[in-house]
């Protein structure tokens, strides 16, 4: 049997999580891997929090060089959050031959490059399967299994908060606003929500999966961020009757001589695998040349289940003799600045004659041609509400298109991609 020794840095929800893993289900894991987990030291702000039977004293520290510099300890796993100090820790656990094992998705994004050339330096490992997804195998299918593939295309729903706010506005007809207000409630949203509802949280995950998947350094001010700030109850119930389901996507292609990167709400076909996905559920797609189409989906979130990834990485990094660092090319890919995508636009317009022409003319300028069309019957105000499918067009097409149009005749209220 094989003993590995841990040093937890944090203590709250993941690394709680982690801890009560370990002491739980740590007998039967090493029957089933032959290592045998030890959490010598546990950071702390204050020892009086975590103390009691169930963390023992001894391995409560506030000092973080008690894990950092203790030779002893084999690996560092990281539970800070946050883009400092988590960065510069997992940095010196690296530079002193630690491996370390992280579900902070800033951190990783914002410092990939330095951390991986620590780890190549010292030989130490760089584990990273919880940042994205929560349980869900997606880094370790990437670089293993898929590693034969050139993957074309990832498309996941990554957030679980926008998720479950989504799915309810869908199912109940409700307003975005309200059901925020509701998932506060119940703890499936921050009381300050901008990470998830503006989309940055996806943002920091696609790039970590594009750069493995890529196999480019895919910069977080690289992919493209739009959140579901502006989804109203309109837009979805408008889609479904158009057959489509409303997702907050990360989306990245691997076009050949470029990628695209692209973090926003999109309309998706309702027979495509992740329109069914609901709730607080993950899930990501995948593309590649050799396997064709893939989906994995799972708990994208919570202590138990981003605790049973870290736990997992834990147990590679104990078995590996040598760690896997992921293939980036020398020059990376230019990511680019427009791309082709369907497009649903939702407006008002004046019901008179002429308007529908002068919309369809404004389009067809920019080489945009309508898929599909809707119109709802006039308001009070004597104004009805047009709803265009467009076949694939250029994003910055249809963004001149959009702005071109006369706002005494009609003014458009929500642009939404339409994928799959």
């Amino acid at each position: 049997m094989k003993e590995v020794v841990l040093g937890l840095l944090g203590l709250g929800n993941i690394g709680g999580g982690v801890w009560d893993l370990i002491r739980e289900f740590g007998g039967e894991t090493a029957k089933r891997t032959g290592v045998q987990l030890r959490v010598k030291k546990a950071l702390v702000l204050d020892k009086r929090i975590h103390g009691g039977k169930e963390v023992p004293d001894e391995v409560l520290t506030t000092d973080r060089n008690d894990i950092l510099e203790d030779p002893e300890i084999q690996i560092v796993c990281e539970f800070l959050g946050g883009e400092q100090p988590a960065a510069a820790w997992m940095l010196r656990a690296l530079e002193n031959g630690k491996s370390v094992v992280t579900a902070n998705k800033m951190a990783l994004s914002l410092h990939f490059d330095e951390l991986r050339a620590m780890a190549k330096k010292t030989g130490a490992g760089l584990y990273y399967e919880a940042s994205v997804g929560g349980a869900i195998p997606i880094i370790n299918a990437i670089q293993s299994p898929l590693i034969s593939n050139r993957i074309e295309q990832i498309m996941g729903i990554v957030n679980g908060t926008t998720n479950y706010i989504l799915t309810r506005m869908a199912a109940e007809g409700a307003e975005y606003a309200d059901v925020l207000k509701d998932a506060q409630r119940l703890g499936l949203a921050e009381p300050n929500p901008t990470a998830d509802v503006e989309g940055f949280d996806a943002q920091y995950k696609l790039s970590i999966l594009g750069s493995i998947g890529f196999h480019t350094r895919l910069h977080v001010d690289d992919v493209y961020r739009e959140g579901i700030t502006r989804i109203n109850s309109e837009d979805i119930s408008f889609g479904r009757e158009m057959g489509y389901v409303l997702k907050l996507l990360a989306i990245g292609k691997d076009n050949g001589d470029s990628v695209e990167a692209r973090v926003h709400p999109a309309f998706l076909p309702a027979d495509h695998p992740l329109a069914r996905v609901d709730g607080s559920l993950n899930a990501v797609y995948l593309y590649g040349h050799s396997f064709k189409d893939m989906m994995l989906e799972g708990r994208g979130a919570g202590d138990t289940p981003t605790a049973s990834a870290i736990v997992g990485d834990i147990i590679q990094a104990a078995q590996n003799a040598v760690h896997p660092m992921p293939y980036m090319q020398e020059t990376p890919k230019p990511v680019a600045d427009d791309w082709h995508s369907k497009y649903f636009i939702r407006m008002k317009a004046k019901d008179a004659p002429g308007v529908l022409a002068e919309v369809t003319g404004k389009l067809a300028a920019e080489s945009i041609s309508v898929s599909a069309m809707m119109q709802k019957g006039a308001a009070p105000d004597g104004k009805a509400t047009l709803i265009f499918i467009t076949h694939r067009a250029s994003e910055k097409a249809v963004q001149r298109a959009v702005k071109s149009l006369n706002p005494e005749i009609c003014q458009v209220e929500n642009v939404i991609r339409v994928e799959g």
